[in-house]
Formats: structure tokens, sequence, C-alpha cells
């Protein structure tokens, strides 16, 4: 798993586009990109459903364990797993060999809706995150002199 890129102010705002986009034409209410080790990289909509930190552990743990559960019919995984509650619902899909989008959405919406946004919405991030992580393997961030004393003063 490639480690997550060291992210902008600006690649923050691209990412939260994407995921705000997605949530207003789903009309789900959270959504949750990850890396497959459980790491929030970015998050969107109502913060008060669920502590997201949890939710990505265990959803990462989810599609761990999926993965194997495909292994043994002869997948190499399952790109998808949803989870329906009485209130609420649970859908989750690969971003990429690296990342999961969690999206979760009440009785306002349908699965069928989620997963027709999830198309586009996966595609963006994952060439989003692709030229992230492209661009921390070349350039990486460079200090100018005079931030790095700026820091030296507040670190002794």
């Amino acid at each position: 798993m490639e480690t997550i890129p060291i992210l902008s102010v600006e690649d923050v705002q691209q990412l939260d586009a994407i995921l705000n986009d997605f949530l207003q034409k789903s009309e789900a209410n959270l959504a949750v990109v990850i890396d497959k080790g459980g790491t929030v990289i970015s998050q969107q909509g109502d913060f008060n459903i669920a502590d997201t930190t949890i939710l990505a552990a265990l959803a990462a743990g989810s599609f761990a364990a999926t993965k194997e559960l495909a292994r043994r019919i002869g997948e190499i995984e399952f790109s998808a797993l949803y989870h329906q509650g009485r209130n609420a619902h649970i859908f989750m899909t690969s971003i990429d060999e690296n990342n999961i989008l969690i999206t979760i959405f009440g009785e306002q919406t349908t699965v069928g809706l989620v997963r027709f946004y999830t198309v586009n919405a996966t595609s963006q991030l994952a060439q989003l995150l692709a030229k992230l992580r492209a661009r921390s393997k070349e350039e990486g961030f460079q200090f100018e002199a005079e931030e790095i004393e700026e820091v030296g003063k507040i670190f002794p």
C-alpha cells in the first residue's frame, strides 16, 4: 500500500469539492475517503452521524476480511460492500488499490442512486489521488531558509 501524500490546502479543497458534489447529487449524508489501512484522508457531510476515525478503521477491516472471502471463491476482491440497516446504510467502494470511499445514507435516497454517483466520484478521486502520489514522489515540499528559521523559533 502506498502512503498518503502530503496534502496542501488546495489538495484538500479539491478532495472536498469532489465529495461535496457527490453528496449533493447522491443525497447521501456523509462521505469519507480512507486508505486501506484505515486512515481518514478526507471527509464531508454530517459528522454527527458517526466517529469517522472509528468508522474508517472498521471499514478497512471489513474490506480486508471481505478480500479474503472473495479469494476463497476465486475472486481477487469485491470492489464494493453494502450494509443495509433500518434507518442508515453504508456503501463502501474501492477508489483504487489504496483507497476506499465510504458513504452513509438514510431513507431519503436509494442505494441505486448512491452507486450511480459513486462511479463518477471514485473516478475523479482516483485521478486526483494518483496525481498527488506522483507529485509527492517527484517534488515534495520546498522550504525557504526563513521558514526553517521561523520554525526554529517556535520549537527551540
